[in-house]
């Protein structure tokens, strides 16, 4: 069975959220805000409390606020939740838990440190798939987790019905390229960088940190490769490339608070041990955002 017929919602611009913070709680104003904002915007799907959003810096009550705050204003756009860790029992009960929620789907990376064999990590995933009531988005993001998911292994868990699409931030073009020829994944790219390229292959779409800023450019980018218009496509890329950069010239999600506090209102705090950008980078920041060309629609 593809990916498109398992589950469509997979497709499209995905925005990762942060988490907005005031006086050190979560700012579930500021959060539904945002929301209204991206969908207003026309993203095609949100993750709550992924590496954007601080999930490591939220205690298990907060993600919960963080996820039922985005819900409360998605209406029908679809969620996902992130899922991390590497206590596979406490993982269970924690996607049983996000199963009474209505998501499209959970986002679960492997166990981080414990590095695990091949089999190791398809026992993983294949667990928490069967306890899904939801499908799983694989996160390949090795960089992070320090375990690398092979491309026989990501073959092997496409074949399992509950498992719909991946966050492809695995660093391996010939990786990229098996699983979009496969075809029963949605390869979301999740390199920023890398969007553009992963459409061209043939990929479903992205969840990417920048999006969060100017939104309409990346879904036109989308529309546009969907469209075969490749030029307008490239076009609009190599506009947002240069916030792109300055987005990850300080550890994520740092530079994006700062921008998001100018746009939108929003607190520009972020948990310890992060830390926010310094005058330099917000400046060129703010500049490289006033130079994207006026609004798509």
């Amino acid at each position: 069975m593809r990916a498109a017929s398992r589950a469509p919602a997979f497709r499209g611009i995905w925005v990762p959220l942060v988490t907005p913070f005031r006086h050190g709680e979560v700012d579930r104003a500021a959060l539904r805000r945002l929301v209204r904002h991206y969908r207003g915007a026309g993203v095609h799907g949100l993750v709550a409390c992924g590496s954007t959003g601080e999930a490591a810096a939220l205690d298990a009550g907060e993600q919960l606020l963080a996820l039922d705050t985005i819900l409360s204003e998605a209406g029908d756009l679809p969620v996902a939740m992130g899922l991390s860790g590497n206590h596979l029992g406490q993982a269970r009960d924690r996607i049983r838990q996000f199963g009474e929620r209505p998501l499209a789907g959970v986002l679960v990376s492997a166990p981080a440190y414990v590095r695990p064999a091949q089999d190791g990590l398809r026992l993983w995933f294949e667990t928490l798939a069967d306890a899904s009531r939801v499908p799983l988005v694989l996160y390949d993001i090795p960089y992070r987790t320090g375990a690398t998911l092979e491309t026989a292994t990501l073959l092997a868990l496409a074949a399992h019905p509950n498992i719909a699409a991946i966050k492809d931030c695995g660093g391996s073009l010939d990786k990229t390229i098996a699983l979009i020829a496969d075809g029963r994944l949605a390869v979301m790219a999740g390199e920023d960088l890398q969007a553009l390229s992963t459409l061209s292959l043939g990929g479903a779409g992205a969840i990417v940190a920048s999006a969060h800023v100017r939104p309409d450019l990346h879904v036109a980018m989308f529309e546009a490769a969907q469209a075969g218009a490749w030029d307008r496509a490239r076009t609009l890329f190599h506009a947002l490339a240069p916030v792109i950069r300055l987005l990850y010239a300080h550890p994520n999600p740092g530079p994006l608070k700062a921008a998001l506090g100018a746009l939108h209102d929003c607190e520009d705090t972020l948990r310890p041990p992060m830390t926010a950008p310094g005058p330099d980078l917000r400046a060129a920041l703010a500049d490289a955002i006033a130079a994207l060309p006026a609004a798509c629609k």
